[in-house]
């Protein structure tokens, strides 16, 4: 079985930075720094980079390289009875984490329209959470199918459909080069549009005034490392299956490199155009910046729209900013769709364009629930779970696997060999020792408080049936899948033929 390969290593690193730049990139960084200790969050936060995000990509990438496969048959050649970790990571995506994030660029599209005759109305607030999605009074309150989202819904699976369908270089490497050049130039309008509003200096010095106390405090850096661990797509299964579609000679560090940091300036970048806006709002209704801010969804959904009725040609500015978060949640979709499609071709030989097509109308009926009017309280839940305690824990047994029960000098030697920046013994502490301790703290903090006080205010029932049932079954089906037979010889394979 012939291995597609990226036409070119350009197209290999716009995909890696698609499957990086996301949602969160544009509304949930700029909150983030602004929050902990604005310009001062940098330093904990290039310091997560350095120390935690760069060098895991270095490792997917270098694995999926060296092992040639997806991240179940790269963990399957390096010890059959770890396959089933590969299978967690990728169907916790597929089908958990993908089948929310898709409804939420649907809810963009949606606000995309709605830009051009600000369809919000008046009250943004009120036109979200009442009308738009209608959101009930408890997670097992299922309510009505919005028909707007599922409509948009439709669309954003069938784009993903499309562009899988082609393939590796007509689908994946192509869409990349198309979405990221154009989301670099919209995002640039918006910066440059957002910075000539009156008031903007004032949201600019909220979100980049140092405050050096608050970076005394552990949260702080624990922020710092979710968020670098999170935006990009470590432990997702993504950048494995990614790197096994690059040629023999592929410069791994370079890459890596370039990937991480592409990703975070995205991030420092958007956050201009996030607190312009912002700087922009307060003054025109005489607040200060602290009153108009608001975080994730509120961000995106309430406060932009808020601030898009308030400007001069707001109506065009909004198009904009919701087309690029279309653009950036599309990018990603595919690749988490990638991650698990590769899986399934290279365990049971399946057709790659009937498989697609298969899951492309399995992941747009699983994300039926999060169109109800209690959709937004079990995407709350169900991305709390997974990536709190699903992604955590995938990436400390990935360093474990990797670091303690592999050879990982030779997987150093392998990276070095191809790259033009070489890896030394440092590389190998921050695997085996560093990463996996940082993790660990997360994960335990996330449990200690999750023991003490249900997540949200939800209720025992609703945590425990819908967060922790959804990391389970999806545990169950990793062990599952693992368990079948292999269709194929490619874990046994030592070429590029798988």
């Amino acid at each position: 079985m012939n291995r597609e390969q990226w036409k070119s290593q350009a197209g290999f690193l716009l995909s890696a930075i698609g499957s990086a730049i996301g949602l969160g990139n544009i509304w949930r960084f700029s909150y983030m720094a602004y929050d902990n200790g604005g310009g001062a969050f940098l330093i904990p936060y290039v310091a997560a980079l350095l120390s935690a995000g760069i060098p895991l990509l270095i490792l997917e990438i270098g694995i999926g390289h060296e092992r040639i496969g997806s991240a179940p048959l790269a963990y399957a050649k390096i010890g059959k009875k770890w396959e089933w970790l590969g299978w967690w990571a990728v169907t916790f995506v597929m089908f958990g984490i993908v089948l929310y994030y898709t409804v939420v660029i649907a809810w963009c599209l949606n606000f995309f329209f709605l830009s051009f005759n600000l369809g919000w109305g008046d009250n943004p607030d009120t036109f979200f959470f009442k009308e738009f999605l209608a959101v009930s009074n408890g997670p097992f309150e299922i309510g009505r199918i919005r028909i707007s989202i599922l409509a948009a819904l439709v669309v954003i699976w069938g784009l993903n459909w499309i562009i899988l369908f082609r393939g590796v270089q007509k689908g994946l490497e192509l869409a990349n080069k198309i979405f990221m050049p154009l989301l670099f130039v919209l995002t640039a309008v918006l910066v440059f549009w957002s910075l000539s509003l009156e008031g903007a200096m004032e949201g600019i010095k909220a979100y980049l005034t140092p405050d050096f106390s608050k970076i005394a405090h552990p949260k702080v850096w624990i922020d710092a490392y979710s968020q670098i661990f999170f935006t990009l797509s470590l432990g997702f299964g993504i950048m494995i299956a990614y790197a096994s579609y690059l040629p023999e000679r592929a410069d791994i560090s370079k890459n890596a490199i370039l990937t991480g940091v592409i990703n975070s300036g995205y991030s420092l970048f958007a956050g201009l155009a996030v607190f312009s806006v912002l700087g922009f709002m307060a003054t025109c209704q005489g607040k200060p910046v602290s009153e108009v801010v608001s975080q994730s969804i509120g961000l995106a959904f309430v406060a932009y729209p808020k601030a898009v009725s308030l400007m001069a040609g707001g109506n065009f500015f909004g198009a904009i900013f919701f087309l690029c978060l279309v653009v950036a949640g599309l990018s990603s979709s595919i690749s988490i769709i990638e991650a698990f499609s590769s899986a399934m071709v290279d365990k049971f030989n399946v057709s790659r364009r009937r498989f697609i097509t298969t899951v492309s109308v399995l992941g747009l009926l699983g994300s039926i629930i999060f169109t109800t009017q209690a959709g937004l309280l079990w995407l709350d839940i169900v991305d709390h779970f997974l990536t709190h305690y699903g992604l955590v824990l995938v990436g400390i047994l990935e360093c474990v696997l990797i670091g303690w029960c592999f050879r990982l000098k030779s997987l150093r030697k392998h990276i070095n060999t191809i790259s033009s920046i070489k890896l030394g013994a440092w590389w190998d502490g921050l695997v085996k020792y560093f990463v996996p301790a940082v993790l660990g703290i997360m994960f335990f903090g996330d449990l200690y408080h999750e023991v003490t006080h249900p997540y949200g205010g939800y209720s025992w029932a609703s945590v425990i049936l819908i967060g922790c049932g959804w990391v389970v079954l999806t545990l169950i089906a990793a062990f599952l899948i693992a368990a079948r037979r292999w269709k194929t010889d490619c874990h046994k394979a030592g070429g590029r033929t798988c």
